[in-house]
């Protein structure tokens, strides 16, 4: 039985995690960068041991590293968290060969999970619908460009073992897929350390939705809802909510299905989640399975009243999932910004620096998710995630409201943020219409409209400062002294008490 945690993460998932193991009873083992020796993390944990220089190639993604504190902290099981070694099929057998319970999919369904043409392959062995493409990995241009005649343009050149939105390009027609050949070769070599692009049909103004699954060693399997996750910036998501506003019972009824018999195919065990395309006309197809936590979790934890850290490990504990399918129900609505440190008006360029003050907000149906202190630093080392903002209603509308009075009690100092654009999305009627798509951002010129909300908002600001001014003025001018009767008057009401 597992009774000691290492938790192989920085940041709100770390912080996350330790919390599961406070609600468990169970130790947990925090890690560190030279970066991170003043991280929330790293002082909320049972203990904490550093691992490394700055660098993550030297810390968080430093396996043997790690392994090495797992063990002689007495640690018996590692919670990866999301990014880093989470999706790391080698990570996960080092674990099982050093008798670390590795809280997640074995390395054999990850390796499965992370070849998405295999991944396909198994996909469409098991029935499961996948988006029309190359049947194989395609290695010169020339079979590209057969393969983009036969299911039309536009198509996307993507990794192999790509992920995250990384890896991908658009091409448009023959001469783009040729320039765009090399280049993505390249891409796919530099990020991922092999070379290998498959074809895929573009498919325009599409939803992002998304099935939350589990399964355990005992042959129990069920999905947690979908959330849908449309709204995205360069293929990465921005907010997150469930339920979708296109899914009704039946439609999840029969996507989870299918996104439960994925996680058979591809023999996957603890958490993890089935991602989808979805049509206009209401097809879906699935594109990956995340072998992992996802970063959008508490949306679903806060409509099915789940925790789901404590889920994961209660599987890789050898337990059975305590529910059925049939047991779980959608309750309210729930919804997630991610806030990021990113200047928005700079192609959402990364915001490094010292936080200098921040207000958390609280409430009714609202929950942070955060790392963020005063005085604390944005590293340029990470990621850009600070944190997750997350609200929930008894309906749409009111877990929407809830969010947008939280984004403007939201306050942080010191780094750009996402949080004026999600004002800007989360009161445009396209959004309370549910009118949501990948591409929305371009679709409805999203960042347009934010610079004119900012210039309104400015010129409220300075219209307001202004008729202070002139109130304050106007009043130091007319001040009076007091007459005399006034005062004689209170004077003598004063004495009759």
């Amino acid at each position: 039985m597992i009774e000691k945690i290492l938790i192989s993460n920085r940041g709100e998932i770390a912080i996350r995690v330790i919390k599961a193991c406070n609600t468990l009873g169970l130790k947990s083992v925090a890690v560190y960068s030279d970066e991170d020796v003043h991280s929330k993390h790293v002082k909320m944990a049972t203990e904490a041991y550093h691992i490394g220089s700055a660098s993550p190639t030297q810390s968080y993604l430093n396996m043997e590293k790690i392994i090495e504190t797992a063990v002689s902290s007495g640690a018996d099981a590692i919670h990866p968290g999301y990014g880093f070694l989470s999706e790391n099929a080698d990570f996960a057998d080092l674990c099982e060969k050093k008798n670390l319970n590795f809280i997640g999919p074995s390395g054999k369904s990850m390796r499965l999970c992370g070849d998405k043409m295999e991944c396909k392959d198994a996909m469409m062995k098991a029935k499961v619908p996948t988006v029309p493409g190359s049947p194989g990995i395609v290695e010169e241009v020339e079979k590209a460009l057969d393969v983009a005649h036969k299911i039309g343009y536009p198509v996307l050149l993507k990794s192999v073992f790509g992920g995250g939105g990384r890896g991908i390009r658009l091409v448009h027609n023959e001469q783009e897929l040729r320039q765009a050949f090399e280049l993505a070769s390249g891409e796919s070599k530099a990020a991922f350390g092999k070379s290998a692009l498959f074809v895929e049909k573009f498919l325009p103004k599409i939803r992002h939705i998304e099935f939350q699954l589990a399964r355990d060693k005992h042959g129990n399997a069920v999905h947690i809802f979908e959330r849908e996750c449309s709204i995205q910036r360069r293929h990465q998501k921005l907010i997150e909510m469930s339920p979708s506003p296109v899914v009704d019972q039946k439609i999840r009824d029969e996507i989870g299905e299918l996104a439960v018999k994925a996680a058979v195919a591809v023999d996957y065990h603890n958490a993890g989640t089935a991602e989808f395309l979805r049509l206009d006309d209401g097809t879906f197809y699935f594109i990956e399975i995340n072998a992992r936590l996802q970063v959008e979790h508490p949306v679903t934890e806060l409509v099915s009243g789940l925790d789901l850290v404590k889920l994961q490990i209660d599987i890789a504990n050898g337990k059975e999932i305590p529910f059925k399918q049939k047991d779980l129900k959608v309750n309210g609505c729930s919804i997630e910004c991610r806030i990021n440190a990113e200047d928005t008006f700079l192609d959402f360029a990364p915001s490094t620096g010292k936080i200098w003050d921040v207000n958390i907000p609280s409430g009714p149906g609202v929950r942070v998710d955060t790392y963020l202190y005063p005085g604390c630093t944005v590293s340029p080392y990470y990621d850009s995630l600070m944190g997750k903002l997350i609200t929930w209603g008894q309906n749409f509308e009111e877990a929407r409201q809830r969010m947008a009075l939280a984004l403007s009690d939201f306050y942080i100092e010191g780094v750009e943020t996402a949080i004026p654009l999600y004002k800007t999305i989360l009161n445009s009627t396209e959004f309370i219409n549910g009118e949501l798509s990948t591409d929305f951002l371009d679709r409805f010129k999203i960042l347009d409209r934010l610079q004119n909300d900012l210039k309104n908002e400015a010129s409220q600001k300075s219209e307001a400062a202004l008729a202070a001014t002139l109130i304050h003025s106007e009043f130091l001018k007319n001040k009076i002294k007091p007459r005399k009767e006034h005062s004689i008057r209170w004077k003598t009401q004063v004495d009759r008490h």
